[in-house]
């Protein structure tokens, strides 16, 4: 038995509601079982129950064994003295409030039917990927849109806090905090935080005002990113070497010692010197960044922002002092795709959202033109039947697989709940 059967068995009265008696004897009438709040104190709050003919208002608190309420120091905790009734799949040992009067208790198993317990032990039975992996295609299509919607949103509002807590640092320096989550995302995994850093390090009214000059903007990236230290052969990085030095001088910027950026074990496009680039040009070529993608509402609006590609030194180059084939590296449509799931529609949320609008409709249609995202967690849902035709999806199922079922949360997944249910 786990806790967690228990809270969805009260909270769902998934038990024989008449006759019910505390061990001590008493009747007992469910009025209300009260709400699941989840947060730090007793189990349901401002339950109603109706004791011995006595009718009571206060809390209830869940355990496996009765002895957990001494397991848990409950005797010694002022939370847990609103507590009316204690609900326990099994009584081993009385339980004294701090006032010594005996607490009445619930013991549950008498009243359960043993097909639901059938029900979770075949759920929770170990299989080779999730627990529900076998009944995933027999799910309710109306459960299983309702639950991925829920899901998107939850995953939107993870990623939409670190930029709503910058945007209060920054005083909704808007421009600012969307030049810092792109540069993250320009990153990608290994070189995300670096380039996230190297943002927060240049104050952005400095990228306004020297975005019109490629080989400045360029400069301010690659030295901050650490790639202009030490000495160098060709013209170009001599130039950002100097140019570096001016701007610094010319901003007096505050010492910053660069997290290193990881060149090993990447293809060469995705080379952090490409990527910086990238985005430098990006800021040179385009003109009111911010504006442009708060106001796009599709795919291909989007590409069009993101049109750019490297500046001409990079052409035929990956690395410094290293000529390579002349190749034009342009913003490839995959990549614009990563980052309008991971950087455009979390800001786009979290801008609506520090305004106090909503802008749900325009951002489950941008996700659902969205191809999904290719990767292991993905495939192993399809193997298992579960569609997964956008990128709307795949996100919701990614929400899914890392909340949920790593964490064994069958009791919270409207999917565990509709297959113990049926």
């Amino acid at each position: 038995m786990k806790e967690d059967l228990l809270h969805y068995i009260w909270q769902f009265k998934k038990f024989a509601v008449k006759e019910l008696k505390t061990v001590q004897g008493d009747l007992v009438e469910i009025i209300t079982v009260g709400q699941y709040l989840q947060q730090q104190g007793p189990d349901f709050f401002n339950a109603q129950i109706s004791i011995g003919g006595q009718k009571w208002a206060g809390n209830v608190e869940i355990h496996i064994n009765s002895s957990d309420w001494y397991v848990h120091h409950h005797e010694t905790d002022k939370n847990y003295d609103s507590v009316i009734l204690h609900v326990v799949w099994e009584h081993d040992v009385e339980v004294l409030r701090s006032n010594n009067s005996e607490l009445p208790v619930l013991e549950l198993k008498k009243y359960v039917d043993t097909k639901l317990l059938e029900s979770y032990s075949k759920l929770a039975a170990s299989k080779s990927w999730i627990y529900c992996e076998k009944e995933l295609n027999s799910l309710n299509s109306f459960v299983v849109d309702n639950w991925k919607e829920r899901l998107f949103f939850e995953r939107l509002e993870r990623k939409a806090k670190p930029v709503l807590e910058l945007a209060d640092a920054t005083n909704n320096d808007w421009e600012a905090v969307l030049f810092c989550f792109l540069a993250r995302n320009f990153g990608l995994n290994s070189n995300g935080e670096a380039f996230f850093a190297l943002a927060k390090s240049v104050p952005f009214s400095i990228i306004r005002k020297e975005s019109h000059n490629p080989e400045h903007i360029e400069a301010l990236l690659f030295g901050r990113a650490g790639l202009l230290d030490g000495d160098f052969e060709e013209n170009y990085p001599k130039a950002l070497q100097a140019h570096y030095a001016y701007l610094k001088h010319k901003y007096t910027f505050d010492v910053y010692h660069p997290v290193p950026v990881e060149f090993f074990r990447h293809r060469p496009d995705n080379f952090p010197s490409i990527r910086l680039s990238q985005l430098a040009m990006l800021y040179n070529t385009v003109q009111n960044l911010f504006s442009k993608i708060i106001a796009a509402q599709t795919p291909d609006q989007i590409y069009d922002v993101f049109k750019t590609q490297v500046s001409p030194y990079w052409i035929n180059h990956y690395r410094f002092d290293k000529v390579s084939p002349p190749k034009r590296k342009p913003l490839s449509v995959s990549f614009i795709n990563l980052l309008i799931i991971n950087t455009i529609v979390p800001f786009k949320f979290a801008y609506a959202k520090n305004r106090g609008k909503q802008n749900h409709e325009e951002l489950l249609g941008l996700m659902q033109a969205l191809a999904p995202e290719k990767n292991t967690v993905i495939d192993k849902f399809r193997y298992f039947n579960m569609q997964v035709n956008s990128a709307y999806d795949s996100q919701a199922l990614l929400q899914l697989k890392k909340e949920y079922c790593d964490n064994k949360q069958c009791m919270k997944c409207a999917f565990g709940l509709e297959i113990i249910k049926n």
